[in-house]
């Protein structure tokens, strides 16, 4: 059963399973301790340190492990602030940062403090020199992802990170989906990654702290890790986890160039064999194994559901599949399609034959989907064109409202509008983005008494 989400969680590495048994037999033992079985814990801890700041590009002593990603993010991020908090309380981000970043600013703001959200351009990627214009005398602490979880676009790291050096700016980087691939360039100042992603266990971070940058760690003084993540270390996840990420860089170039080749084969086949779809990200400045598009007039969550029933594990940022009913901030953040949307993240070794499957499969489901929701399968015919039409989508989730404008357009003559009210928060997202990709001019939202009214004129 072909997994495709390793952009989630990828498998346990064949490396790190053995080392991970193994650290249990010798590294049981308190690391901090002065007999042998502590000597022998330590040495195993320290062995893991080097190897892992080896593969970042840092000083051992610059690193320590946590107990996840997420923990690294937000420890990074509370510890810069609170040691650059005599410069300001100023926080500067990317729009399409990964939720722990997002959740972190959230927080800061909640306690008095304040950041910006940079925009990102259509391909997923921050403009460096719009980044540099949010950069002020107060700000405290930038962040900036190495590449992007959900459509895979990388992130001008080393630009941005000149220009917050010349800017005395320290730069976060979180760079959880990359860091597998290879180290990541630039003078950032800060680095987060987590061990699950490139085929660690699970349960381990990396927070990574140039010499020289201001941190004061937050929460209750811990004795370990430098006092930046308290708490006994979990030293065989930790082993398996700097073990592992020596042996996928071993393999990473070898098996970027045959992923790239897959996910370039997905991304031209998806275009020409499912109709109305949008591929999404950077085309060229991307991730190797990820591509993401999304269907018009499909429900995700049922997409999902058949793909998962015919052996494909793949994920999605539709708000369809989302517990919040909303879609995923990144794709809202691109201004692209994001129902129907699919996430394709391939795992290293992945076979071709399984690749082939999934796009002899995939038109199929996407034009089973189309039925059942009633979405048109060509443009409709035009009978007596009437001035403007409202079409009432109110109460009803994406994909109908759009499925509901597509039928209707052509029931207007040229020129006239149609109005979708709709109360479903993915209608302001999708209804541009169809009015894009269906050459109609979107002519913007509107209050009503009940959600939004979107206004679309019809162009041909």
């Amino acid at each position: 059963m072909p997994y495709f989400d390793t952009a989630s969680a990828a498998p346990l590495h064949p490396v790190a399973r053995q080392a991970l048994l193994a650290a249990l037999d010798e590294g049981w033992a308190d690391p901090a301790r002065l007999y042998r079985e502590g000597r022998r814990a330590r040495l195993l801890l320290d062995a893991a340190r080097e190897a892992a700041a080896e593969a970042v590009g840092c000083r051992p002593d610059e690193l320590v492990f946590t107990s996840s990603g997420t923990t690294a993010v937000h420890a990074g991020i509370a510890g810069a602030l609170s040691g650059r908090r005599r410069v300001g309380r100023h926080l500067a981000l990317s729009a399409v940062e990964h939720s722990s970043v997002l959740h972190s600013a959230a927080a800061h703001e909640a306690a008095g403090g304040s950041f910006t959200e940079v925009p990102v351009e259509r391909s997923g990627a921050v403009d460096p020199a719009a980044y540099a214009g949010a950069l002020r005398p107060d700000t405290a602490l930038a962040c900036l992802q190495s590449a992007n979880h959900e459509v895979g676009t990388e992130q001008p790291v080393a630009e941005v990170a000149a220009l917050c050096a010349e800017a005395g700016v320290p730069l976060l980087v979180d760079a959880a989906q990359s860091l597998g691939w290879g180290p990541v360039a630039g003078r950032w100042s800060l680095l987060t990654a987590s061990a699950h992603k490139w085929g660690g266990p699970a349960g381990v971070g990396l927070l990574a702290v140039r010499k020289g940058v201001r941190f004061a760690p937050q929460g209750p003084a811990g004795e370990r890790e430098s006092g930046r993540a308290p708490g006994f270390e979990n030293l065989p996840a930790i082993v398996a986890a700097a073990a592992s990420l020596r042996a996928v860089r071993d393999e990473a170039a070898a098996e970027a160039v045959r992923l790239r080749a897959l996910v370039g084969r997905i991304r031209s086949v998806v275009a020409e064999r499912v109709g109305d779809v949008e591929v999404v990200g950077d085309p060229e400045r991307r991730l190797p194994h990820l591509v993401t598009f999304s269907c018009l007039y499909v429900d995700g969550e049922t997409l999902l559901h058949e793909l998962d029933r015919h052996g494909f594990s793949v994920s999605s940022g539709s708000s369809c599949t989302s517990s919040t009913l909303e879609p995923s901030h990144v794709l809202k953040a691109m201004g692209v399609l994001s129902e129907g949307n699919v996430r394709v993240s391939l795992p290293m070794g992945t076979a071709e034959a399984d690749v082939d499957r999934f796009l002899d499969v995939l038109p199929g489901l996407v034009a089973e989907v189309r039925e059942r929701l009633g979405a048109p399968v060509s443009a409709p015919p035009s009978p007596a064109p009437v001035a403007s039409l409202v079409v009432d989508a109110l109460g009803r989730r994406c994909p109908i409202p759009v499925i509901e404008l597509a039928k209707v357009i052509g029931e207007v003559p040229v020129g006239a509008t149609v109005t979708v009210l709709a109360d479903d928060e993915a209608a302001r997202l999708d209804i541009p983005a169809w009015c894009e990709m269906r050459e109609q001019e979107y002519v913007g939202e509107e209050p009503a008494d009940r959600g939004s009214a979107y206004v679309v004129r019809r162009l041909s």
